[in-house]
Protein backbone atom coordinates (compact mmCIF):
# COMPACT_ATOMS: atom_id res chain seq x y z
CA UNK A 1 0.00 0.00 0.00
CA UNK A 2 1.11 3.91 -0.92
CA UNK A 3 2.54 5.60 1.96
CA UNK A 4 0.65 9.21 2.04
CA UNK A 5 2.55 12.25 2.81
CA UNK A 6 2.67 15.95 2.08
CA UNK A 7 5.27 17.92 -0.47
CA UNK A 8 7.04 21.04 1.72
CA UNK A 9 4.72 24.02 1.03
CA UNK A 10 8.22 26.19 -0.28
CA UNK A 11 9.87 23.71 -3.29
CA UNK A 12 12.40 25.58 -5.25
CA UNK A 13 11.75 25.18 -9.40
CA UNK A 14 11.46 22.63 -10.88
CA UNK A 15 15.35 21.59 -13.08
CA UNK A 16 14.61 17.56 -14.32
CA UNK A 17 12.25 14.86 -14.37
CA UNK A 18 13.31 11.53 -13.79
CA UNK A 19 11.61 8.52 -15.09
CA UNK A 20 12.21 5.76 -13.42
CA UNK A 21 10.64 2.46 -12.27
CA UNK A 22 8.43 1.34 -9.48
CA UNK A 23 10.56 0.23 -6.99
CA UNK A 24 8.91 0.43 -3.43
CA UNK A 25 12.12 2.69 -2.08
CA UNK A 26 11.30 4.63 -5.01
CA UNK A 27 8.32 5.55 -3.73
CA UNK A 28 9.08 6.19 -0.35
CA UNK A 29 8.12 9.59 1.58
CA UNK A 30 11.69 10.62 2.15
CA UNK A 31 13.09 10.05 -1.18
CA UNK A 32 9.96 11.84 -2.86
CA UNK A 33 10.30 14.61 -0.94
CA UNK A 34 14.44 14.93 -0.70
CA UNK A 35 13.95 14.69 -5.07
CA UNK A 36 11.33 17.51 -4.56
CA UNK A 37 13.04 19.56 -2.66
CA UNK A 38 16.03 19.77 -4.98
CA UNK A 39 13.72 20.16 -7.88
CA UNK A 40 13.29 16.95 -9.30
CA UNK A 41 10.33 16.06 -9.87
CA UNK A 42 9.74 11.53 -10.73
CA UNK A 43 7.65 9.98 -12.73
CA UNK A 44 7.13 6.41 -12.83
CA UNK A 45 6.71 4.13 -15.94
CA UNK A 46 3.72 1.81 -16.42
CA UNK A 47 3.78 -1.48 -14.76
CA UNK A 48 3.61 -2.87 -18.26
CA UNK A 49 4.23 -1.84 -21.85
CA UNK A 50 6.70 -2.36 -24.72
CA UNK A 51 8.00 0.75 -24.43
CA UNK A 52 9.92 -0.10 -21.39
CA UNK A 53 12.14 -1.87 -23.87
CA UNK A 54 12.81 0.95 -25.62
CA UNK A 55 13.50 3.08 -22.80
CA UNK A 56 15.89 0.75 -21.46
CA UNK A 57 17.79 -0.19 -24.57
CA UNK A 58 18.68 4.05 -24.70
CA UNK A 59 20.06 3.45 -20.68
CA UNK A 60 22.18 1.01 -21.95
CA UNK A 61 23.48 2.58 -24.89
CA UNK A 62 23.76 6.07 -23.63
CA UNK A 63 25.31 4.25 -20.59
CA UNK A 64 28.18 2.54 -22.45
CA UNK A 65 28.84 5.59 -24.69
CA UNK A 66 29.20 7.41 -21.63
CA UNK A 67 31.40 4.94 -19.51
CA UNK A 68 32.96 2.40 -21.46
CA UNK A 69 36.81 2.66 -20.88
CA UNK A 70 36.26 5.51 -18.41
CA UNK A 71 37.19 5.85 -14.96
CA UNK A 72 34.95 9.04 -13.53
CA UNK A 73 35.84 10.74 -10.00
CA UNK A 74 33.18 12.20 -8.74
CA UNK A 75 29.72 12.04 -9.62
CA UNK A 76 29.48 15.42 -11.15
CA UNK A 77 31.97 14.22 -13.74
CA UNK A 78 29.78 11.20 -14.43
CA UNK A 79 26.79 13.50 -15.03
CA UNK A 80 28.65 15.73 -17.09
CA UNK A 81 29.78 12.91 -19.49
CA UNK A 82 26.00 11.47 -19.82
CA UNK A 83 24.93 15.39 -20.13
CA UNK A 84 27.49 15.50 -23.33
CA UNK A 85 26.93 12.28 -24.12
CA UNK A 86 22.91 12.35 -24.83
CA UNK A 87 23.39 16.13 -26.64
CA UNK A 88 25.41 14.21 -29.21
CA UNK A 89 23.26 11.38 -29.73
CA UNK A 90 20.31 14.31 -29.94
CA UNK A 91 22.15 16.10 -32.41
CA UNK A 92 22.31 12.29 -34.71
CA UNK A 93 19.67 10.16 -32.82
CA UNK A 94 19.80 6.52 -33.81
CA UNK A 95 16.61 5.11 -35.47
CA UNK A 96 14.56 2.27 -33.36
CA UNK A 97 12.78 -0.25 -35.04
CA UNK A 98 10.61 -2.16 -33.67
CA UNK A 99 9.77 -4.35 -37.03
CA UNK A 100 13.65 -4.23 -38.23
CA UNK A 101 16.13 -6.33 -39.20
CA UNK A 102 16.84 -8.39 -35.68
CA UNK A 103 12.90 -9.39 -36.07
CA UNK A 104 13.32 -10.60 -39.50
CA UNK A 105 15.72 -12.65 -38.33
CA UNK A 106 14.20 -14.27 -35.81
CA UNK A 107 11.07 -14.48 -37.74
CA UNK A 108 13.64 -16.69 -40.36
CA UNK A 109 14.42 -18.71 -37.64
CA UNK A 110 11.20 -20.38 -36.91
CA UNK A 111 11.14 -22.22 -39.65
CA UNK A 112 7.97 -20.83 -41.32
CA UNK A 113 5.92 -21.32 -37.90
CA UNK A 114 2.50 -19.68 -37.51
CA UNK A 115 1.82 -17.42 -34.34
CA UNK A 116 -0.94 -18.20 -31.47
CA UNK A 117 -2.64 -15.23 -30.85
CA UNK A 118 -0.50 -12.94 -29.26
CA UNK A 119 1.11 -15.49 -26.65
CA UNK A 120 4.32 -16.72 -28.32
CA UNK A 121 3.17 -19.69 -29.12
CA UNK A 122 3.53 -20.64 -32.90
CA UNK A 123 2.41 -23.67 -34.66
CA UNK A 124 3.94 -25.73 -37.86
CA UNK A 125 0.68 -25.17 -39.94
CA UNK A 126 -1.87 -22.38 -39.33
CA UNK A 127 -4.37 -23.24 -37.60
CA UNK A 128 -8.25 -22.14 -39.65
CA UNK A 129 -10.32 -19.76 -37.72
CA UNK A 130 -13.56 -22.28 -38.54
CA UNK A 131 -11.84 -25.40 -37.09
CA UNK A 132 -13.52 -27.03 -34.38
CA UNK A 133 -11.76 -29.27 -31.36
CA UNK A 134 -13.42 -32.86 -31.93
Amino acid sequence: MAECFTLPAELPPLRTLLVWDNLAGHKSAEIVVWLCQHGVMPLYTPLGGSWLNMAESIQRILKRRTLDGQHPQSPTEIGTWFQQTAEAWNRHPTPFLWNGKRRQRRRKQRGGAHALGGSGAHTRQPLSPHARSP
